[in-house]
């Protein structure tokens, strides 16, 4: 049940991304509005999501689980029917915080089923995601196969999330050895904000994200707006890319088993940070297999930060949660500072700048297995 809540998610996601060229073009936005609907609901979300991680170190999780569910689905719903950037930025607005309530709290309880385990079912959680997000594009390229629009795919996915929550209401989650009050979880908030060891583990978790979320989010406009394939087109492009990214989490599971993760990833981003110059600079067609490549060689980029910062804060999973939303108060910014320098500069040269995250991975990930 957990596993399926990120499939969910992901599914949504990935959708989305594939289907940004024709929101865009519904909607008559702009680079700037664009990035504006994603940076104004992030900021929100990511204001709210301390308090509910907070509070998912306690007795009522899988109330706000449930809650989450219920207004995740309604997120979706509201996408489907938005008719401009108001309601688009309200739709997404709700959506961020309902996410940590339904989706980060599921993983919350995954991380704690079993303690040392964590890189392992971070590796099977990031795997799940990616099947998400494969099948998103490729979801999004059949309706519109079949003469149906980026609405209807957002519609069927609201009812999943619906259904899903009905569920979750259902099952059982492992029970949380800390029951704290909010009030003591802020002093660990705050006294977790001064540890060094922390800190680095969140600007890894952002830096990993501009070749995962951010590259999504605005690959499908890269290729439709730049590189001028078709909407279907470009979905089945971002379906290479995802596909990609689950071969490689689903081989990570594999090298998890012989190879520190860290020093996985140390090498992995190195050789992201050599693919991804080639992309850009290689001509139409040539991309496709450049993509995958960085499909491939992305897995673990979310999977290991994220179980380093679980590993730092053992029996505070919460507090680990509430902590990513803090540095997520940073990562909002990003789609704003992007659409605003596509929108001023044009958007190939934009692209360029996703390519500080593999650079910053490289040079800061810890040496040895503390993470100090």
């Amino acid at each position: 049940m957990l596993l399926a809540i990120e499939l969910l998610d992901e599914l949504v996601g990935g959708a989305r991304a594939a289907a940004l060229p024709l929101i865009r073009r519904d909607l008559d936005l702009s680079y700037g509005e664009l990035g504006l609907a994603f940076a104004v609901p992030g900021l929100i979300g990511s204001a709210l999501e301390p308090i509910i991680g907070l509070a998912g170190d306690g007795r009522n999780r899988r109330r706000l689980l449930v809650a989450g569910g219920v207004v995740f689905s309604l997120s979706v719903a509201l996408t489907a029917g938005a008719t401009g950037l108001a309601l688009l930025i309200v739709a997404l607005a709700l959506g961020n915080p309902a996410t940590t309530a339904f989706v980060s709290l599921a993983q919350a309880s995954l991380m704690d089923l079993e303690p040392r385990a964590r890189e392992r079912n971070m590796a099977r959680w990031a795997l799940t995601g990616s099947l998400g997000v494969v099948l998103g594009p490729v979801v999004l390229a059949l309706v519109l196969q079949l003469g149906l629009g980026w609405r209807a795919v957002s519609g069927a996915l609201a009812v999943c999330a619906l259904t899903l929550t009905a569920l979750a209401a259902r099952s059982s989650l492992p029970a949380i050895e800390r029951r704290e009050p909010v009030r003591a979880g802020v002093g660990n908030l705050m006294t977790a904000l001064r540890r060094r060891d922390v800190l680095r583990w969140l600007g890894l978790l952002e830096a990993s994200n501009l070749m995962l979320d951010v590259l999504g989010g605005f690959l499908a406009l890269y290729l439709v707006d730049v590189i001028r394939l078709g909407p279907a087109e470009a979905a089945l492009a971002l379906g290479v890319w995802s596909g990609a990214l689950l071969l490689g989490d689903t081989l990570l599971l594999v090298v998890l088993r012989g190879v520190e993760g860290v020093r996985y990833l140390r090498v992995s981003a190195l050789a992201v940070t050599l693919v991804y110059p080639l992309f850009l600079l290689a001509p139409g067609i040539a991309k496709l297999p450049l993509l995958a490549l960085l499909g491939l060689l992305s897995a673990g980029g979310y999977a290991i930060p994220k179980a380093g910062l679980y590993g730092a804060l053992p029996g505070k999973s919460g507090t680990a949660i509430a902590l990513g939303s803090v540095g997520g108060l940073v990562g909002a910014l990003v789609p704003l500072g992007l659409g605003l320098a596509a929108g001023q500069v044009a958007l190939a040269p934009t692209m360029w700048l996703l390519l500080l995250g593999p650079i910053v991975l490289v040079g800061g990930l810890p040496r040895d297995r503390t993470g100090a």
